[in-house]
């Protein structure tokens, strides 16, 4: 694939190619001077209205790489790469897809995503003071009528959820979409954690909980946490770091709350391909994806 004239920003770039994959964001596989690097640059939409800008995001994966968490290593920051913000960032080797990694997961990552998560929260607010906080009941429930269409699972579940709404946790710095899928893995375990775009400051028990989404487990439903690992010595680990006791059943109302956000989420992508802002049958597919969430959503409030 040719170099794209817009590239010239980033440096002498000897190769540029276009990853497959990304709902909302570009990613492209960069050398530049012999260095590896990965360019994400917006595209033509965001999954949630609250998604970080591409500068505010640089500037989180700053912060948590200098707190010690396992994330690619901050390159630039461009304003504008060929019309659009962008930023440049090591690339890192390791698998991403989350149905081959849950096939055989390395032994240790249900505790090294523990291990990654503790060092996340407690990355300084100060270090990013632009991440604000929200009800994320409120946030969803406003997020769904913006689509405009009845979706009575999910108006059930947003009720439920604002009905048995718990007692908050001081707020700590979250990633915000902390799941397999989102971290490098290699035969030893987690090589980085990537897409800190959803990046807030909020309860912890939000992060703890979203690896634990069905739709986040990739066909592994019997191992809770993420498909690779069981909830207790991933609650035991993260307590031990933190000080921060969470009991499993604590994650119940949260796990609904996920299975609500992706739903949500996958209205929300689907609505860019139907109202013809970006034709893409990928994203007409997440249109369809949010019922097995309403399934999910509703199972869950049975049991709870």
């Amino acid at each position: 694939m040719s170099v794209p004239e817009w590239m010239a920003a980033v440096g002498p770039v000897r190769t540029a190619r276009l990853l497959p994959g990304g709902a909302s964001k570009e990613a492209w596989a960069v050398d530049v001077d012999g260095e590896e690097l990965l360019v994400r640059r917006a595209a033509g939409g965001v999954i949630h209205r609250f998604t970080l800008s591409l500068e505010h995001e640089f500037r989180v994966l700053e912060a948590a790489y200098e707190a010690g968490v396992k994330a690619p290593r901050p390159v630039a920051y461009y304003a504008d790469l060929g019309g659009r913000e962008a930023f440049a960032m090591e690339r890192v080797r390791g698998e991403t897809i989350g149905r081959r990694i849950v096939r055989d997961p390395p032994p240790a990552l249900v505790l090294q995503l523990a291990e990654e998560l503790a060092k996340v929260h407690e990355i300084p607010h100060s270090r990013a003071p632009f991440l604000r906080g929200s009800d994320p009941v409120t946030r969803m429930e406003q997020e769904l009528h913006s689509v405009e269409e009845p979706h009575p699972a999910i108006e059930y579940g947003i009720a439920w959820l604002r009905a048995h709404q718990p007692e908050p946790l001081p707020d700590v710095v979250c990633h915000g979409d902390f799941r397999i899928g989102n971290v490098a893995v290699d035969e030893e375990g987690i090589v980085a954690l990537l897409d800190w775009e959803f990046a807030h400051v909020g309860d912890p028990r939000d992060d703890l909980s979203w690896p634990l989404v069905r739709a986040w487990r990739f066909g592994a439903v019997d191992r809770h946490v993420g498909g690779v690992g069981e909830l207790g010595p991933y609650l035991d680990r993260y307590a031990e770091l933190t000080g921060r006791s969470v009991a499993e059943a604590e994650l119940h109302w949260w796990e609904v709350l996920g299975n609500v956000k992706w739903a949500v989420g996958c209205l929300t992508q689907s609505r860019r391909h139907l109202n013809g802002q970006e034709r893409s049958v990928e994203l007409a597919v997440l249109g369809r994806m949010s019922a097995e969430m309403e399934h999910e959503l509703l199972d869950l409030i049975e049991h709870a």
